[in-house]
């Protein structure tokens, strides 16, 4: 069975993120709600600090005109994932939630950045077991998988992570700034 494009993985840009949160409104989200940003992972490791700086430099440019979880100075992560969705539930029921992390890829080159409806699943690349996240999922390859995952997200490169969050930064501002 084929999935439809939506379902999909694909490369990062204003004009799909615009056409799947169009999507997610018609299907169940409240028409002109804002969408909320959660932006997931942690700042102790370079590989996977991709979500927190994104938040930082949207809450940088963007100041309280977005709604966005997860920062270098609050990070969402494993700890506070859940906590994090339940109070994200609670005051924004009907909006869209757009799940920003980092990821591991198989063929992807690091750098790489996707978009997809649907949510996105924290913490597989290094075996964890978290709640899926999102409505919308943007994804950054942060380096390739193998057989030491936290080894890849540790020497990842700031400036490859840094490109990448400018990159969905500037993509989010696009279409909800």
């Amino acid at each position: 069975m084929i999935k439809p494009l939506s379902d999909i993985s694909r490369p990062l840009c204003p004009s799909l993120l615009s056409q799947l949160l169009d999507e997610s409104e018609k299907s169940g989200g409240a028409m002109g709600a804002r969408p909320v940003i959660l932006c997931i992972g942690t700042d102790r490791i370079i590989g996977d600090c991709l979500g927190p700086l994104t938040g930082s430099l949207l809450m940088e440019r963007a100041g309280n005109s977005l709604f966005v979880y997860g920062t270098l100075q609050a990070t969402v992560h494993a700890c506070n994932l859940e906590e994090t969705l339940f109070q994200i539930k609670k005051e924004h029921p009907a909006s869209t939630v757009i799940a920003v992390d980092a990821s591991l890829g198989r063929r992807c080159r690091p750098g790489s950045v996707f978009v997809r409806a649907g949510s996105l699943k924290p913490g597989m690349g290094v075996s964890k077991d978290l709640p899926e996240a999102g409505d919308i999922s943007i994804t950054g390859i942060a380096g390739t998988q193998g057989s030491q995952p936290w080894l890849t997200l540790q020497t990842a490169r700031l400036s490859l992570i840094m490109a990448m969050a400018e990159e969905i930064c500037e993509c989010i501002l696009d279409v909800c700034g």
